[in-house]
């Protein structure tokens, strides 16, 4: 099993956090979000624990900032700098998921952009997207901006209803490995969530 995973998106809104909850639930992986944007219902840490990550499983935020916006923006309301050196990956034993905020070129700093952080930790990315309209710019994009820095990409993890076409456009020209997709789910809980995982995706690929 790889044994840590990067979560990112190609935008905000994607599924990213309901993604890093399944699979770090599935694998048994601890989580991790370094920079929490925004506080309102206990951010994304309460979510992942709300759809089946044990609450021993979740490390805490090196960050926690006030409104929810980009991270750079958000540390400077709070009068807060945010220190890359704090944001190096956690030295624990077995798998972690790590999940980022909204695209991978959202700015952690004025200075430092996630995918460059991304680069620095060298390890697996997976890229959420979603199926409707626009997936395929945005999906490219990021890819691009990922190998542009050397980050390697694990694949595409989908969210939505089955686009077959845009899917397998993304997978083609983007040269990555079509993970598998989510679908809406009626009722989002824990169960309903693990199940619809192990239907769409292949615990080998995150080997």
């Amino acid at each position: 099993m790889t044994s840590t995973i990067i979560v990112t998106g190609t935008d905000t809104e994607v599924g990213k956090t309901v993604f890093a909850a399944a699979i770090a639930s599935v694998l048994g992986a601890r989580y991790w979000k370094p920079v929490q944007s925004g506080l309102d219902g206990g951010g994304d840490a309460s979510a992942v624990a709300a759809l089946g990550v044990r609450a021993d499983r979740i490390l805490p935020e090196a960050y926690r900032l006030t409104t929810p916006c980009s991270p750079h923006l958000s540390a400077e309301l709070d009068g807060v700098e945010i220190d890359p050196e704090r944001l190096a990956l956690p030295s624990i034993p077995g798998a972690l998921v790590v999940e980022g905020a909204g695209g991978a070129l959202v700015p952690l700093t004025r200075r430092l952009l996630y995918v460059e952080l991304f680069a620095r930790w060298g390890q697996p990315v997976v890229v959420v997207a979603r199926t409707s309209l626009g997936t395929i710019n945005h999906s490219l994009l990021t890819i691009e901006a990922l190998r542009a820095r050397a980050v390697p990409i694990l694949g595409v993890a989908f969210n939505g209803e089955a686009n077959e076409d845009s899917e397998a456009v993304i997978a083609k020209i983007g040269r990555v490995k079509r993970l598998g997709r989510l679908p809406h789910l009626a009722q989002l809980t824990p169960e309903t969530l693990r199940a619809a995982f192990l239907d769409g995706f292949r615990l080998e690929d995150f080997k």
